[in-house]
């Protein structure tokens, strides 16, 4: 029996390689894919070490359609059949209303709207080609559910992540496709270490400070672990989500309640 194959973009670090190793752990050849190749590799390496699993690390600019298009076609290629689409890469700027700049607005849209777009058209061709279905999962937030202070361009891109994944969800279902999200709270990651700096940094306060902005009403009173977020993405990636498209599932502790 042969091993489903994921692709994972901004898997290098953060959520996405916490993604990658428990995929692996769960029998799948892992796709790594990050605009940081080198950082990528490492990655790879290190979740082939520990879980045997074929493992390709690839470099993705996921603002660029054509780009995320070569790159799926590559893991395609690469290991003979493509499963499941997590689009996971996305940039998280700090951006107070009175600041935000054309500039950081198209860039934030790109990657972390774009990305998604791009990824689900490049997996749905994919697994056209491969005469099958699959699953697509793409990430979205906490502030992808509610409005947070000095997020709004970032919060903008995550409420547009769960729109596209309730139509695409529709619009695939016939194609035997699967399309899901999910939704982090305040994860220990580089990204959110560094929003949480520079939300601190405006207000002249130390890092602590500009987590406990976002952490003091977690209902489960602690910050989450990469590791909490993929186990959520692994039930997505799993046959048991079969029966579930369209949907957000929020991994924050407690902090939406819906």
């Amino acid at each position: 029996m042969t091993n489903k194959v994921v692709m994972i973009t901004g898997a290098a670090q953060g959520i996405g390689k916490a993604i990658a190793m428990r995929l692996a752990r769960d029998g799948f050849d892992i796709a790594i894919a990050d605009i940081n190749l080198e950082l990528a590799k490492e990655s790879a390496k290190e979740v082939s070490q520990n879980y045997g699993t074929k493992v390709l690390a690839l470099p993705i600019d996921v603002g660029n359609r054509d780009d995320v298009f070569r790159a799926v076609n590559e893991a395609k290629n690469y290991f003979g059949d493509f499963n499941v689409m997590i689009n996971n890469a996305a940039i998280g700027p700090v951006t107070p209303i009175e600041d935000i700049t054309f500039e950081i607005y198209r860039k934030t849209f790109d990657i972390n709207v774009g990305g998604v777009l791009w990824g689900i058209q490049a997996a749905t061709k994919a697994f056209k080609e491969l005469g099958h279905g699959g699953k697509i999962i793409s990430a979205s937030s906490q502030a992808g559910q509610v409005g947070n202070p000095e997020l709004a361009i970032y919060g903008g891109t995550k409420f547009a992540v769960r729109g596209i994944t309730q139509t695409a969800a529709k619009d695939l279902a016939h194609l035997g496709i699967t399309v899901n999200a999910y939704c982090p709270g305040i994860v220990k990651t580089p990204m959110m270490f560094k929003i949480a700096q520079d939300v601190a940094d405006a207000a002249g306060k130390p890092l602590e400070w500009g987590m406990e902005q976002y952490a003091k009403h977690i209902t489960l009173k602690r910050l989450s672990e990469p590791e909490d977020v993929a186990n959520a993405v692994a039930f997505l990636a799993s046959s048991d989500s079969d029966y579930m498209t369209g949907q957000a599932i929020i991994i924050d502790g407690g902090m939406v309640f819906n």
